[in-house]
């Protein structure tokens, strides 16, 4: 028994915590120009010595950049806002319930909002003791898996009284993962009104010396595509996207790719992007518009983009059996 002067004390409970890349506020230059200015000054998304990059960031990129950034987000935004947060929000509003009563579920952005430090903190208020970090990235990389942990342990640093914290880990070759994509490939392929001559499975793309420096993220993306190509029973062609600067990045690159495709044959085609939980700018946009763009400009018939996993049936069920095996013991003690 508590004496009566005691502050509250709210039950325990487990909080899992989605936590996806990031976007900004709004459509609008201002707030793509906050937006970037978070993510390209964290040391894990950029790794070159702020001493050199932050006058380049400060004085070119973010009075250059937000403009074209934020057409580009005008084109695919929602009325429920950004697509990247709709989805995760939607995500999280799938889940709840899904590990039982004493569990919560919530969501929160690396960059931008809600941000992570403030879903950790409402987390610890309403006595979440126990806390899954759930990165919703199946590819590890440092970039993207990496800076979301570590938000979470800093926020942690600042804490007197601790929860228990786990994190998601990759999921890239779970066979559970694996039979997702493919039932949703499958399903969105029967939509067609063509058969494509080929799928591309296109990644984000990352500096080439990330792998020289031993990021897992272009191997776990190459058995992640092997593995999907086995099981749709076809070959995929491995593509990466979303290039950015002067850098040696990943290849081959996804526009140069479909730009070269009706050339050799190819006019027909479709396009998946294995390594986003939802659709996003890089999908939506990047993708769906001007990879579409750029394959029926040299000479391609047909183009589709395949959706992500989102929110759907599939998609959820995915989530709820990857995040109750990473609950185990917690679940029990609850």
């Amino acid at each position: 028994m508590l004496p009566a002067n005691h502050p509250p004390v709210a039950p325990p409970r487990i909080g899992v915590l989605l936590v996806n890349l990031g976007t900004p506020d709004a459509a609008s230059p201002r707030a793509v120009k906050r937006y970037l200015g978070e993510f390209l000054s964290d040391r894990r998304v950029v790794e070159i010595s702020p001493l050199l990059w932050q006058p380049i960031l400060r004085g070119i990129i973010l009075n250059t950049r937000p403009k074209k950034s934020a057409h580009a987000y005008s084109q695919v935004w929602r009325e429920d806002g950004s697509p990247l947060a709709a989805i995760t929000a939607a995500q999280s509003r799938a889940l709840q319930g899904a590990f039982g009563d004493g569990v919560t579920v919530d969501w929160a952005m690396r960059y931008g909002n809600p941000a992570i430090p403030e879903r950790l903190a409402a987390m610890k208020a309403a006595g979440c003791e126990r806390i899954l970090i759930a990165p919703l990235y199946p590819q590890y990389c440092a970039a993207t898996t990496a800076t979301a942990n570590d938000s979470a342990f800093a926020t942690l640093a600042a804490m007197r009284w601790q929860p228990a914290l786990r994190t998601l880990p990759p999921y890239h070759d779970d066979p559970r993962y694996i039979a997702a994509l493919k039932e949703s490939v499958e399903a969105s392929l029967a939509t067609l009104d063509f058969t494509p001559q080929t799928i591309l499975a296109s990644f984000h793309g990352m500096p080439k010396r990330t792998l020289e420096l031993g990021d897992p993220y272009h191997c776990h993306c190459q058995k992640t595509a092997r593995l999907l190509a086995e099981a749709l029973g076809r070959p995929l062609t491995i593509t990466f996207q979303s290039r950015f600067g002067p850098a040696k990045w990943l290849e081959p690159a996804t526009d140069t790719t479909l730009a070269a495709l009706p050339g050799q044959g190819i006019k027909q085609v479709a396009i998946v992007a294995p390594g986003f939980s939802a659709d996003c700018l890089e999908t939506l946009e990047e993708l769906s518009i001007r990879g579409r763009d750029t394959f029926l400009a040299a000479g391609g018939t047909d183009f589709a983009y395949l959706p992500c996993l989102n929110d759907s049936t599939i998609g959820v069920q995915l989530l709820r059996q990857i995040l109750r095996q990473e609950l185990e013991g917690w679940l029990t003690a609850a």
